[in-house]
């Protein structure tokens, strides 16, 4: 009896010391809820307008606790739809918190798996058009060569991808199918920290699943997101969210969209107190802008910054602690046209307070090229309103086309492409590649990587490529991140890889 006694109490002892070590180290990490299909079992593995929506005003101020969650749940169920993704013959690497490693490319657990076995993973999805249209994240969908979606009463559908921002996080979907139930989305800024919410997805494949929590913060930016230009300004809520409920709906209790559920914070890769949202705001703007232009568009303000607070404002002699704090305005960029100075510090913008970098980033992504932005700057312990026209990447005011995009992007890599005739398939024992014709040495092709011409692209980060489309498409999707282009010569058996970043 007392060497159980013993055994329990050392148990006990064991558990708290691996709990401490947790909390002490900080081991504790953000991932995204995506789940991976385990063929070889039925669990779920948990690791690592044109119909054009609109805004829906709404009176947060006056809002009680709910009694219970059941009309707001009975209304947003139908319109969250459960998605598989099958990828291209490799398996993505397990998201985590740590930017791009370029080294990975050449560690086999990079792709995960056995490049001859498809790869599944599953996640969530929201129908905001009844045309068809569904938002999810694009980490779900990221290098699936198929996306299969299934409705609430079972219905099932293979989807067209229309467009990506990895920058954000997301992705819109189509199936073909009309009438379909539809969420409103919210205005995310109007979101109150302490407000219930309620999370909606498919969470280790049970459809339909429904948790309750409040927001708990706004604005976190937590530094998951591999592109390099990423906005991240999460809605953060203690409603419980684990691996499939990545691309769900995050709603209040109105049953209106506030936000695409996309993060977890966690020490096992399930729910451990905290979940993170992209805002209802940014999701509008993207989703807005891949319907109608094919792409999002981008707004540059053309300034170095810094998140201001209390040390910086003594170390500067300031007057003000929260705001966006001017290091450098670049010359010709919006900002300098506008009269923006070094040393200004941004405290509003088009009548919303900004105290921090993720909710200045969330105002700029929700801008296109030619918009206005009413912009107050503290200067020399004065107020200054200036009006800034916002600018897109090449310095104009212009909305930039999709072949426009994809032009700049090949530009920017010197060389040009042509696909493989039919002749030279045979002749060099191919069933897919593109070939490199010309190389201009000024590029980045030929000054991050020895690459020579006549090389036969076959594979870009383990996907194969069959046109010149396809690689503009995938190279697209990789901004920001690291590329792995896979490959041979003419009458060589070798196979070579190039890395570079882009």
């Amino acid at each position: 009896m007392k060497q159980s006694i013993s055994l329990v109490v050392a148990a006990m002892l064991g558990s708290f010391i691996t709990l401490g070590t947790y909390h002490y180290l900080g081991l504790a990490k953000i991932e995204m809820p995506t789940q991976k299909i385990d063929k070889q079992t039925p669990s779920i593995l948990a690791h690592n307008n044109k119909n054009a929506t609109t805004f829906s005003n709404l009176n947060y101020a006056n809002r009680s606790v709910p009694a219970d969650f059941t009309q707001a749940a009975s209304k947003v169920t139908p319109a969250v739809v459960h998605i598989k993704s099958t990828q291209r013959n490799v398996q993505r690497r397990t998201r985590s918190l740590s930017p791009f490693d370029p080294f990975g490319f050449f560690d086999d657990d990079f792709f995960g798996g056995s490049p001859s076995q498809p790869n599944e993973s599953a996640g969530s999805g929201v129908i905001v058009s009844a045309g068809g249209y569904i938002v999810t994240n694009n980490h779900v969908i990221e290098g699936a060569a198929k996306v299969e979606v299934t409705l609430h009463d079972k219905r099932n559908y293979e989807a067209e991808v229309i467009g990506t921002d990895p920058s954000t996080d997301l992705a819109l979907l189509k199936i073909a199918d009309e009438n379909l139930p539809t969420l409103e989305l919210a205005n995310s800024d109007d979101v109150q920290v302490g407000e219930w919410v309620l999370a909606v997805g498919n969470p280790f494949n049970l459809a339909s699943t429904v948790t309750a929590g409040i927001v708990s913060a706004k604005g976190r930016n937590l530094d998951i997101l591999r592109d390099q230009r990423a906005i991240e300004s999460f809605i953060q809520t203690d409603a419980a969210v684990n691996p499939g409920n990545s691309g769900g709906a995050l709603v209040n209790t109105d049953g209106q969209l506030i936000g695409i559920n996309t993060a977890i914070a966690t020490p096992t890769g399930a729910f451990a107190g905290y979940s993170f949202a992209v805002p209802a705001n940014i999701v509008e703007k993207i989703v807005a802008d891949l319907l109608e232009y094919g792409m999002v568009q981008r707004a540059y303000l053309g300034v170095q910054f810094t998140d201001l607070d209390g040390n910086l404002a003594r170390k500067l002699n300031l007057d003000v602690n929260q705001g966006i704090y001017v290091e450098k305005v670049l010359k010709g960029s919006s900002a300098d046209e506008a009269g923006l100075k070094s040393g200004d510090v941004i405290v509003e913008m088009n009548g919303k307070k900004v105290t921090s970098a993720p909710e200045f980033q969330e105002i700029l992504v929700q801008g296109r090229p030619g918009d206005k932005l009413t912009t107050l700057v503290r200067r020399n312990g004065q107020e200054k309103q200036l009006v800034i026209t916002l600018k897109n990447k090449k310095g104009n005011t212009d909305i930039v086309t999709k072949s426009e995009n994809n032009a700049m992007l090949l530009e920017s890599l010197g060389a040009s492409f042509e696909e493989l005739s039919e002749e030279e398939k045979q002749a060099w024992e191919l069933s897919y590649g593109i070939k490199v014709v010309e190389l201009d040495r000024r590029g980045k092709l030929a000054k991050s990587t020895d690459i020579q011409e006549t090389f036969i692209i076959k594979k870009v980060n383990g996907t194969p490529i069959h046109s010149v489309d396809d690689f503009v498409k995938l190279l697209n999707e990789q901004k920001g991140q690291g590329v792995l282009l896979e490959g041979v010569y003419p009458n060589y058996k070798s196979t070579y890889f190039y890395g570079f970043g882009l």
